[in-house]
């Protein structure tokens, strides 16, 4: 399972890519992979303030519905209109060009409470 060292990740299967104030997030590999082929990403909170570890919003598969959640706080600023345009991305690149949403950070210092990439291959085995 891809588990890449730059980044942070939750216990819910998002991980965070920071730039500054501003984060990238999207769902990891090993999501994707339980989720199976992934049908349609609805993210209606574009523009609205989400407390850390609230739902963003939810993705679809061929045969199941899962609640994505926001690892840290923030205004959700950006849908990755590229996943709008084709959700199977997720599943080809979840780390690249499948990331879901853009956030400026309300308080960037919440992600040192996120994962490692170590902790993190440990949570999945």
């Amino acid at each position: 399972m891809n588990v890449p060292a730059n980044l942070k990740y939750s216990s819910d299967h998002e991980w965070i890519r920071t730039d500054g104030d501003t984060a990238y997030i999207g769902i990891t590999d090993f999501a994707q992979s339980q989720l199976g082929d992934i049908v349609f990403v609805d993210v209606p909170t574009v523009g609205e303030t989400i407390a850390a570890n609230e739902v963003f919003g939810s993705i679809e598969a061929v045969k199941t519905v899962s609640d994505a959640f926001i690892p840290v706080g923030g205004e959700v600023v950006e849908f990755n209109s590229a996943v709008d345009a084709d959700p199977a991305v997720v599943n080809r690149d979840p780390y690249g060009e499948g990331w879901l949403i853009k956030v400026k950070m309300t308080d960037p210092s919440e992600v040192d409470s996120l994962l490692s990439a170590g902790k993190y291959q440990e949570l999945i085995g």
